[in-house]
């Protein structure tokens, strides 16, 4: 059957159903009229899902290394000579952080809205190689300004990186894979932590004789790594599974099929304002976005680590190579929390606060120590990457929890636009004025570990609620019978029906949806 010549008809009453046009249902509809009967077994399943992680995941782990790192260059530069060199004041190397997530906020939405709008592979590729030449440039930036500039690409660019990795998770997963799916890719900043030490590391041994400093040669190399990564995105990553190019045509219908469970579609290129309202109205949206600004103050450390690292006492070299820890740290602690979310159902929440428990210890541990105590400090600071598991869990369950795809561009949109205003702000609280043992800034800190937590358990009591609502309600007939109108290869006109779950339907239309908790 073709779906050339598709015809357009909106609220039509028939005396079997409603029709409805092939614009206002998902991609995945029209990849499945009249296929959706289809029943897969549990080991086709797992076939189509391996083939999926093995062309998938590489490609979002690799991105997600170099994103993280190349974000993190500024850091790991400022032990390099970078403030040196470029003449910066503490006031202005801390604008420089700021104004890199100050970019990401105020282009988060229209990001969000073009990967809507154009093939997200696409598009994605197209955002990291600009990125890579603003990465590159920095090796020539000789003041605040020119280094103010390229921070400001740098982040308009990375905006859309997680806002499509949040989208192309839910378009390939279903909800329960979609937890450790994006555990998997975000442990990678963890990755990006250990190797740019190293990196930094060997950077500091290059000669002086070289032409470059250390910092500029850091600039280049993961400048370099970042623009062969745009290549092969752009070669190799999909746009949905409705066109993946390594799966068959058999196989692009049973990768949809897989993930009809969420009730949540793949995707749907028609802009719907009513619901952007509805996102705007929903509780649970502004709920994740409080959580997401107040978890990614403590994310300010990113940038000042390796300087309070090297307040302990600790030389150059030393702190480069103990900023690998984080890494480690980061990278077990995802995997293991993610891992103990998927296997245990509903308990998102209390994964994510039994994980903000050291990071509250840390904090302690870091203002209550005297401050001969470097070992101990060292070891508080290194508890405080344990909380990272819970912003990674709030990532999946959002979309986990959220449906139709203008709700869900808006929601994610929301959402990293609170983790912009977090991490812009908070490198503010970190005033000369406060060193060397920065108990305000840590106080901060603590508060907000302890903020993130209670709104995890509110977040689940209102999904609860919302669950316990629906199961008491009669089952809503109103979408079980949709059809839309198409031309058959023999010219034909005939009606294909289309089921619930490919309506594009949001959270609150469908009352069949139960969100996870």
């Amino acid at each position: 059957m073709s779906s050339a010549d598709e015809k357009s008809i909106k609220n039509e009453k028939h005396d079997h159903g409603v029709a409805v046009s092939t614009r206002a249902v998902d991609t995945g509809a029209q990849l499945l009229a009249g296929a959706d009967s289809i029943e897969l077994d549990d080991a086709e399943k797992l076939r189509i899902r391996k083939k999926i992680d093995w062309h998938l995941l590489p490609l979002m782990c690799i991105l997600y290394w170099v994103q993280f790192m190349d974000k993190t260059t500024l850091g790991a530069s400022s032990i390099l000579g970078i403030k040196t060199a470029t003449h910066l004041t503490t006031n202005q190397y801390n604008l420089l952080g700021t104004i890199f997530y100050v970019s990401y906020l105020a282009f988060e939405y229209p990001q969000n809205l073009a990967l809507q709008r154009f093939p997200v592979g696409k598009w994605m590729s197209a955002n990291i190689l600009i990125w890579a030449i603003a990465l590159c440039s920095h090796a020539a930036c000789k003041n605040f300004a020119g280094l103010f500039i390229a921070r400001f690409v740098l982040g308009m660019c990375e905006g859309s990186i997680t806002a499509g990795f949040m989208i192309v998770s839910s378009m390939f997963y279903t909800r329960n894979e979609q937890t450790t799916r994006v555990g998997y890719w975000f442990l990678m900043n963890g990755t990006a932590q250990i190797i740019s030490g190293f990196l930094s590391f060997g950077v500091l041994h290059i000669g002086p004789d070289s032409g470059l400093q250390p910092w500029q040669w850091l600039m280049l190399i993961t400048g370099l790594i970042t623009l062969v990564v745009a290549v092969c995105f752009f070669i190799w990553f999909p746009d949905s599974p409705a066109n993946a190019r390594f799966l068959t045509p058999d196989e692009r219908i049973k990768a949809v099929i897989r993930i009809k469970e969420n009730q949540t579609g793949i995707e749907n290129k028609q802009f719907k304002k009513e619901q952007m309202y509805e996102a705007l109205r929903d509780p649970k949206t502004w709920l994740f976005a409080l959580f997401s600004a107040l978890d990614n103050v403590p994310n300010s450390l990113t940038n000042q680590k390796q300087l309070i690292v090297a307040g302990f006492g600790f030389s150059n070299l030393q702190t480069t190579l103990l900023g690998c820890v984080d890494g480690v740290i980061e990278i077990v602690t995802i995997f293991t929390g993610t891992r103990i979310a998927a296997h245990y159902a509903n308990s998102r929440a209390y994964v994510g606060c039994i994980y903000f428990i050291p990071n509250i210890m840390g904090v302690l541990l870091v203002n209550l120590l005297p401050w001969h105590n470097k070992v101990g400090l060292l070891f508080g600071q290194w508890l405080t990457g344990v909380g990272t598991t819970g912003f990674v869990l709030a990532l999946s369950w959002v979309g986990q929890t959220t449906a139709g795809h203008t709700k869900k561009i808006t929601v994610n949109a929301i959402m990293l636009c609170a983790y912009c205003l977090g991490n812009a702000a908070a490198p503010a609280m970190w005033k000369a004025k406060y060193t060397p043992r920065n108990h305000i800034p840590w106080t901060i800190i603590g508060i907000c570990y302890l903020a993130c937590a209670g709104l995890m358990l509110a977040i689940r009591y209102l999904l609860a609620r919302r669950n316990k609502e629906r199961e008491a309600e009669v089952h809503d007939t109103a979408y079980d019978d949709v059809y839309v109108l198409q031309t058959d290869d023999e010219g034909r006109e005939v009606e294909v029906k289309i089921a619930k779950e490919f309506l594009d339907l949001t959270d609150f239309e469908n009352r069949d949806f139960r969100y996870v908790l």
